[in-house]
């Protein structure tokens, strides 16, 4: 869940909440809740059905296959794509932070990042996961030093609250803030995806749910602080590189090149994870002879869905050097949080049609927690379409795009299945 976000996002949180500190935070712990009562859910759906394709087979099982292939579609084609892309750009971003780049170089670098943990996803899982821990460790290590640093040599006092608060901020610049902190908090969903590899998935899936979201709220909240106390409200505000910019005031630029590489490596583990877990999603579709079926098979030598890696990643390479941070988050933010709705929705359809199936892991608070979890999806999807109605309308129009296909696609696996008959 820790990549880019909680580098790059603070200062627009703050700006669309006219710099009020104690707003901005509200929106992080909010948001925090919010994706700790979706994860809560996903709890359950994971620990039920233990399946390559986690979302997808749920959004399948519960509201047909037609939703489900719009779901991986605009998995495929923007979600996740979409979230690796935003990663390589602002990796390359940061890397500007460390050496001098241009325009084409920075592409360059965003296009050589996506290639090389294609690599190791191909190679071998445990090879990815191994990276993946390895990482983990090292940028919440850099994030927790960073903050103790900062409390430690910062000398502004942290205010009380910036000021009244229009309305306006309360609605629109709420919601545009939460789509930024949502872009922080995501990565929960995705440990469905590989569920059907995970070794006794009823008991990891809850607890992991559980307590990576609720330190990763602490980690976030307290970082946030940092950054004020270092760059006061309006420079924490102005900057688009807030950990370095904090960073630099108080250390000096040699230490903000330092926190630049644990960055670096924050972003380049975020991607990894990604592409570690969605192609499990092309294969499920695959398999249900709605995606190209060659997503379907497995290495013989790696056995791992190399080529489904590689259809992604080849995509999310296009998406990074034509796309900005900003459009792309949005893209992903907007499309994701209507199928994570829908997710979220299908454990009332399995308590109601498999009332007796076992269930290792229940949702705490149920119905509340679910319910709200999906009421609160809407409301960011309603006002995203009410604030940014380019993008909203873009972003639907793709997903719609995927009804031709799915017609197309069944078409074509009938017409197999006869031939074979």
């Amino acid at each position: 869940m820790i990549g880019s976000g909680i580098f790059l996002v603070p200062g627009p949180v703050l700006r669309n909440v006219h710099n009020h500190v104690g707003l901005a935070l509200l929106v992080w712990l909010i948001g925090g809740l919010l994706s700790l009562m979706g994860a809560l859910t996903y709890g359950e759906l994971g620990a039920m059905k233990p399946q390559a394709g986690g979302l997808y087979v749920y959004i399948r099982d519960c509201f047909g296959r037609p939703v489900a292939f719009l779901y991986g579609w605009a998995l495929f084609f923007m979600i996740s794509s979409g979230s690796v892309a935003t990663l390589a750009v602002a990796f390359s971003t940061y890397l500007r932070q460390i050496v001098p780049l241009n325009n084409v170089a920075a592409k360059l670098v965003a296009a050589g990042m996506i290639v090389l943990v294609a690599v190791i996803n191909v190679i071998g899982t445990r090879k990815s996961a191994n990276v993946q821990n390895v990482a983990t460790a090292l940028k919440v290590a850099a994030i927790l030093a960073m903050t103790v640093v900062l409390f430690a040599l910062s000398h502004r006092a942290l205010p009380a609250s910036s000021g009244p608060v229009e309305r306006e901020s309360l609605s629109s610049g709420f919601g545009l803030a939460m789509i930024s902190v949502l872009w922080a908090y995501e990565g929960w969903q995705y440990c469905t995806f590989s569920a059907g590899e995970v070794t006794e998935p009823q008991k990891t899936f809850p607890r992991a749910f559980l307590v990576g979201t609720l330190i990763l709220i602490i980690i976030y909240l307290f970082a946030n602080l940092a950054y004020v106390a270092a760059l006061g409200a309006n420079g924490a505000a102005m900057s688009d590189s807030v950990a370095a910019d904090a960073i630099r005031a108080v250390l000096g630029a040699g230490f903000a090149k330092l926190i630049s590489l644990a960055i670096l490596v924050s972003m380049f583990s975020a991607a990894n994870g990604l592409i570690l877990t969605s192609p499990r999603v092309y294969y499920a579709m695959a398999n249900d002879g709605v995606f190209f079926r060659k997503l379907a098979e497995v290495h013989p030598r790696y056995q791992t869905p190399a080529f489904a890696v590689i259809a992604g990643c080849a995509w999310s390479v296009v998406l990074a050097v034509s796309g900005t941070f900003e459009q792309l988050l949005t893209y992903v933010v907007f499309t994701g949080w209507i199928f994570y709705a829908l997710g979220a929705a299908a454990v009332f359809v399995y308590r109601k049609r498999e009332p007796q199936a076992p269930r290792p892991y229940r949702v705490p608070g149920y119905p509340i927690t679910p319910l709200l979890f999906v009421l609160a999806a809407g409301a960011l999807v309603l006002n995203t379409i009410v604030a940014q109605p380019g993008r909203a309308f873009v972003g639907l129009g793709l997903v719609l795009a995927g009804a031709p296909a799915y017609l197309i696609w069944s078409a074509l696996s009938a017409r197999s299945l006869r031939a074979k008959n």
